[in-house]
C-alpha cells in the first residue's frame, strides 16, 4: 500500500522531460541580446513618467488586453472595446454571453490582486498556495466539467490534443517541486544587474512547466499566464509591460501550441520556447514603448506650445487653437476651426473671421501648423528638432 506523504514519480518514467533543468548554455546568441533588449526596454518604460490621465489610460488598456488574450487562447470571443467597457463597470452582455464577462473578470481581479499585494510589500515568492489560489480565481463563477474542482490538484488524467499530462498522483508533487525549483535554484540566480532578464527566464521556464504538468483540471493556460504575471511584477515590470508576454501568445496562438508540444520532445525543447517567447515579449516592448514615446513628444509639444505662445491676448488664442488641434488626428478646415472645441468658439466669436485667417497664416509661418489638403494641422515634428543629432536626422546645428 502507498503512503499518501511519498511522492508518486511515474512522471520520471512518463515524462522525463518534466526534469527541473534548463541548459542555458544551449541558449544561442539572439536569445541573451533578446533578453538584453528586453530589459532595457522594461526600465526605460517604468522610467518614463506620463500625465496621470495618460498612464491610468495606459494601464486601462493593457490590463484588458492581457485579460482578453489569456482568455482568448481558451476560446473567449468577446472584442477588446467589450473588454474595455466591461472594465468601465458597463455590463452590458446578454446572459448567454455573461460567462465569457466573468472570465475577463476573473481574469482581471486576480491581475489587480496580484499587484496590490506586491505593491503592499509581501512575499514575492511563488508558493504551491498562490499557484493553487491562482486556479480557484481564474475559474470562480464558471461552469466547470464533472470532476473539476476549482483550486484543486486533479483527480484525473488529462490530455490537451496530442499532449498527455503527467499521471494525476503525482501533480501535487510535481508543482510543490516546481515552486521550489523557480525560487532557489541556482540556474535562476541572477548576476547583479541583470534580475530582470533572469525573471523573464523563470517567468517562461515557470509558463512552459505548468503547461508540461497540467495540474489542474481545467484553467491551466490561464493560471500559468498569471503566474507569469506575478514573476514579472515582482520583478519589477510595469503592469502595461507585464501583460505583453499573455498578448504575443493570443496574437500567434497557433504558434504557441506548436512550440508547448514541441518544447516536450527534445532536449532544446525549452530554450526555444524562450526564444519564441522572449521574441514576441521585445516586439511587443518596441511596439509599447513606441506608445510611451508618442506620449512623450505630446507632453514636450505641449510644453513648447505653453512657453513660445504666451504674453498677450493675440498669443493666448493661438495657443488655444494650437491646442485644440492637437488633440485631433485628421486635418480641419480653416472655417471649421471655431467649432473644435468650446474654448476657441469663445476666443473666436470675439474677433473677425479675417482675425482667424491671419492666426492661421501666423501660425503655419512659424511652424505651429500645417496646411494639407482638407484643412490645416499641427506640425509637432517641430520638436524633433530637441532630439540629439544621429546619423540619418539632419545635419546638427
Amino acid at each position: 500500500m502507498t503512503d499518501d506523504r511519498t511522492p508518486h514519480k511515474a512522471y520520471e518514467r512518463t515524462h522525463p522531460h518534466i526534469s527541473f533543468s534548463v541548459d542555458l548554455r544551449r541558449a544561442q546568441y539572439l536569445l541573451w541580446m533578446l533578453l538584453g533588449e528586453a530589459q532595457s526596454k522594461i526600465e526605460h518604460i517604468a522610467g518614463v513618467p506620463l500625465r496621470p490621465d495618460v498612464a491610468k489610460q495606459l494601464n486601462s488598456v493593457y490590463l484588458a488586453k492581457g485579460a482578453l488574450a489569456t482568455t482568448a487562447i481558451e476560446g473567449n470571443t468577446l472584442s477588446e472595446d467589450e473588454v474595455i467597457r466591461r472594465l468601465a463597470g458597463i455590463r452590458e452582455l446578454p446572459p448567454s454571453r455573461e460567462y465569457l464577462g466573468q472570465e475577463i473578470d476573473n481574469i482581471i481581479t486576480a491581475a489587480n490582486g496580484i499587484f496590490a499585494k506586491l505593491y503592499a510589500g509581501e512575499d514575492h515568492h511563488l508558493t504551491y498556495e498562490l499557484v493553487v489560489d491562482f486556479n480557484r480565481q481564474v475559474l470562480t463563477g464558471l461552469a466547470v466539467d464533472e470532476g473539476v474542482v476549482p483550486g484543486a490538484i486533479r483527480a484525473h488524467d488529462v490530455g490537451v490534443g496530442g499532449y498527455h499530462g503527467p499521471p494525476h498522483q503525482d501533480c501535487d508533487h510535481l508543482l510543490r517541486r516546481l515552486c521550489d525549483w523557480l525560487n532557489f535554484d541556482d540556474a535562476f540566480n541572477a548576476p547583479k544587474g541583470q534580475e530582470t532578464a533572469f525573471a523573464i527566464i523563470r517567468a517562461v521556464i515557470a509558463h512552459l512547466y505548468l503547461a508540461w504538468i497540467h495540474p489542474f483540471g481545467d484553467g491551466n493556460g490561464r493560471t500559468a499566464r498569471l503566474v507569469e504575471f506575478q514573476i514579472l511584477v515582482a520583478a519589477g515590470a510595469p503592469l502595461p509591460a507585464a501583460h505583453l508576454l499573455s498578448d504575443h501568445y493570443n496574437r500567434t496562438r497557433t504558434e504557441y501550441y506548436r512550440q508547448l508540444a514541441a518544447s516536450s520532445r527534445d532536449s532544446d525543447g525549452p530554450v526555444r520556447f524562450l526564444i519564441y517567447a522572449v521574441q514576441g515579449f521585445v516586439d511587443s516592448l518596441r511596439e509599447q514603448l513606441g506608445v510611451v514615446r508618442s506620449q512623450q513628444m505630446d507632453v514636450t509639444w505641449r510644453n513648447y506650445v505653453h512657453e513660445t505662445l504666451h504674453g498677450s491676448a493675440t498669443d493666448d488664442r493661438r495657443r488655444h487653437l494650437v491646442l485644440g488641434l492637437s488633440s485631433l488626428s485628421k486635418p480641419v478646415p480653416v472655417s471649421d476651426l471655431p467649432n473644435v472645441n468650446a474654448r476657441i468658439a469663445t476666443d473666436y466669436a470675439r474677433v473677425s473671421a479675417r482675425t482667424l485667417a491671419r492666426d492661421v497664416n501666423e501660425l503655419t509661418i512659424h511652424g505651429y501648423l500645417m496646411r494639407v489638403e482638407g484643412g490645416v494641422i499641427t506640425n509637432k515634428a517641430l520638436i524633433t528638432a530637441f532630439l540629439p543629432a544621429r546619423r540619418g536626422t539632419g545635419s546638427p546645428g
